[in-house]
C-alpha cells in the first residue's frame, strides 16, 4: 500500500528523503537480489541504480511504497530480466558468478531473503582478492558508495580507485568465485575474512593513516553498520559478536579522545564520564556472548581487552595483568606483530617501564614493526617515564618520520617539547 500521492515540491522532497533512506538501509539487499538474476556485478549495479532513479520520479507522483526495499528489488530485477531477454546476455553472463544453489530467472516477489546480502558480502571479501581490493569492493557494492566516495574514503584518486574496483571484479570472474554462502567446513575461515575487512575499515576510521583529521567518522559509521548487518545475518556467530563488541567498546571512548583544540587525549587522561555508557553496556553483553565459545576467537579476545578498559573506573584501576593474560591468549590463537606490541605495552603498565622496554626489545628484530610508528611511540613513552630524555627524543623523532597523520604529528611534537632540554 503506497502513501497518498504528493504533488509539487513537497512530494519530490519526501521522495528524495525516502530514496536516500532506502539507499542507506536497503542498497545491499537490492543489489544482492539483483545479482542473483544477472550473475554479473556491473549489470546488477546498472539495474539497481536505474531502480533508484525511477523511484525518485515514481514515489514523488504516486506515493512512497510501504516496503521501499521490495519495490526497488522488483524494479531492479525486472529491469535485469528485460536486459537479459533483449541482449541474450544470460548465456554470456552465467559463467561470471557461479551459483551452485539455484538459477533465478524472474523478478523478486518482495519477500526478504536474509542470506542474499551474505552472498554479496562473501563474494566481496573472498580470500582470493587482495585485502585492499576487498575493502574497496565492500564499500562500493555492500555499502553503496560511489567510486568517487570510495576513493575519498581512502584518500586516493578516483581513477585509481576505479581501476582497483575493476581489477577486483575481473578477479572474481577469472577465479570463478562462486556467488553463494560457503559450505559449513569453509564458513569459519570465510567469516574471518569478512570480519577482517570490517575491522580494517574501522581501524582506518579510528585513527586515519594520513590527512588532517585523527578520526574518519564516515568509515567508523560504515564499519559499525556492516558489523550490525553481520550480527543480524549471523546471530549465532561468536566472532561476529566479538567484532561488534570491539567496535562498540572502542568507539565508546570517542567523545573523550580529543580536547577542545582537537588534540588527542591519552587514554590515561581521558574523562571517563564522557564515554558512551550505552554503547559500553551493549558491548559488554556481546563480549560475554563471544567468550562463550571455547576456545575464544581472536576478535572475542580483543573485545575482552577493550572491556577491561571500559570497566575500569580510572586509569590507575585498570587490570593490566588481566590485559597481559588476554594478549597471551590472543598470541596463541593469532600471533601478529601488533598483538605482540600491545602485549609489551601492557607489560610496561603492569610491571613498570623497565619491563615494558625489555618486552619491546624482544620485538626489535621483527621487520614487520620497523615501519610501524606506534612501536617507536611506545618506546619513547617508556623512556620518557624513566627520565631518559635523549633516548626518548630519538624515539619520538623516529615516530615522526613514520607518521603521516597531521593530528598525530602535532601530538608527537608536543610530547617532544615536554622533554627537558639536553644538558
Amino acid at each position: 500500500m503506497a502513501a497518498p500521492p504528493q504533488d509539487g515540491a513537497p512530494g519530490k522532497a519526501a521522495a528524495a528523503r525516502a530514496v536516500a533512506e532506502a539507499h542507506r538501509g536497503q542498497w545491499a539487499f537490492v543489489l544482492a537480489a539483483t545479482v542473483r538474476v544477472t550473475r554479473d556485478l556491473d549489470l546488477a549495479e546498472e539495474c539497481v541504480q536505474d531502480a533508484y532513479a525511477k523511484a525518485l520520479v515514481a514515489w514523488a507522483s504516486g506515493g512512497i511504497p510501504a516496503r521501499p526495499g521490495a519495490w526497488l528489488t522488483t524494479t531492479a530485477r525486472n529491469r535485469a530480466v528485460d536486459v537479459i531477454r533483449r541482449d541474450a546476455f544470460f548465456r554470456t553472463a552465467l559463467p561470471l558468478l557461479a551459483d551452485d544453489d539455484e538459477a533465478v530467472a524472474g523478478p523478486a516477489d518482495g519477500d526478504d531473503i536474509p542470506d542474499e546480502r551474505l552472498r554479496l558480502i562473501f563474494t566481496c571479501c573472498h580470500p582470493a582478492l587482495a585485502p585492499q581490493d576487498r575493502v574497496a569492493l565492500t564499500l562500493r557494492l555492500v555499502c553503496g558508495l560511489t567510486t568517487a566516495e570510495t576513493a575519498r574514503a581512502f584518500l586516493v584518486g578516483e581513477t585509481a580507485m576505479a581501476a582497483r574496483i575493476t581489477r577486483a571484479k575481473k578477479k572474481i570472474t577469472a577465479a570463478r568465485i562462486p556467488y553463494r554462502i560457503p559450505d559449513s567446513e569453509d564458513l569459519p575461515e570465510r567469516v574471518d575474512a569478512v570480519l577482517t575487512v570490517v575491522d580494517l575499515l574501522f581501524t582506518t576510521g579510528h585513527v586515519a593513516p594520513d590527512g588532517p583529521e585523527l578520526l574518519r567518522t564516515d568509515l567508523i559509521a560504515r564499519a559499525a553498520g556492516l558489523a550490525g548487518m553481520l550480527g543480524d545475518l549471523l546471530p549465532g556467530d561468536a566472532e561476529v559478536a566479538g567484532l561488534r563488541a570491539l567496535i562498540l567498546l572502542t568507539d565508546a571512548r570517542r567523545p573523550a579522545r580529543l580536547d577542545a583544540s582537537g588534540a588527542p587525549v591519552l587514554l590515561a587522561d581521558q574523562d571517563r564520564g564522557r564515554w558512551d555508557r550505552a554503547a559500553i553496556a551493549e558491548g559488554l553483553v556481546l563480549v560475554r556472548r563471544a567468550l562463550r565459545r571455547r576456545p575464544p576467537g581472536p576478535f572475542a579476545l580483543r573485545a575482552a581487552v577493550a572491556a577491561v578498559h571500559a570497566e575500569a573506573p580510572t586509569w590507575e584501576e585498570t587490570d593490566w595483568p588481566e590485559i597481559v593474560g588476554l594478549y597471551d591468549l590472543l598470541l596463541r590463537r593469532r600471533p601478529t606483530p601488533v598483538a605482540a606490541l600491545n602485549r609489551a605495552v601492557a607489560v610496561g603498565f603492569a610491571d613498570g617501564p623497565e619491563a615494558g622496554l625489555a618486552a619491546l626489545d624482544a620485538l626489535a628484530g621483527d621487520p614487520r614493526l620497523a615501519g610501524y610508528p606506534y612501536a617507536s611511540v611506545a618506546r619513547a613513552e617508556f623512556l620518557h617515564r624513566l627520565s631518559r630524555a635523549p633516548e626518548a627524543a630519538a624515539a619520538y623523532e623516529q615516530a615522526l618520520r613514520l607518521t603521516s597523520n597531521t593530528v598525530e604529528r602535532n601530538f608527537l611534537h608536543t610530547r617532544l617539547a615536554t622533554l627537558p632540554p639536553p644538558p
